[in-house]
């Protein structure tokens, strides 16, 4: 079964880049500087950042059908980041480090299964979701602070 991962645009976040810390705040984002790595997770190009790179923390909407499951969270994007991570059969290490709850959900935004995994386990269970012809994409997130990680649509 194949599946392709993909970063985010860049799009909603390139008028952020290079604001002052005053302006973020009024978007409701704030700047951070990686001082560790792992740790910053860029949920654009799919990469834990650089000790020294900047990111900003904002609200993004992971999911939004009207369903109960509609969420959002904040997450990381690394500031400047253009080129969105696409891969396919691939999980990228900031996804492949961490433990991820993988959520499948079908085209009315409704979750129809789900499963926790980390390491090489996230590509195995990727495949057995997707066995569910009902799910239409799996959402997955960081387990520990729940903060979206990426999307995971079929082929």
């Amino acid at each position: 079964m194949d599946f392709t991962i993909k970063g985010l645009s860049a799009e909603p976040f390139r008028h952020l880049y290079g604001l002052s810390e005053e302006a973020l705040q009024k978007h409701g984002a704030k700047r951070y500087m990686c001082d560790e790595s792992p740790g910053f997770p860029d949920r654009i190009e799919m990469r834990d950042a650089d000790i020294g790179e900047t990111l900003l923390l904002v609200n993004h909407v992971s999911m939004d059908k009207n369903s109960p499951y509609k969420a959002s969270h904040a997450i990381f994007v690394r500031e400047g980041a253009e080129q969105a991570y696409e891969a396919k059969n691939q999980v990228p290490p900031v996804m492949y480090n961490r433990l991820l709850s993988l959520r499948g959900f079908d085209d009315a935004g409704m979750m129809v299964d789900a499963e926790i995994a980390q390491g090489a386990d996230i590509q195995n269970a990727i495949v057995r979701l997707f066995e569910n012809n009902q799910i239409a994409h799996i959402d997955a997130h960081n387990a520990a602070q729940g903060c979206f990680s990426g999307r995971i649509t079929r082929g």
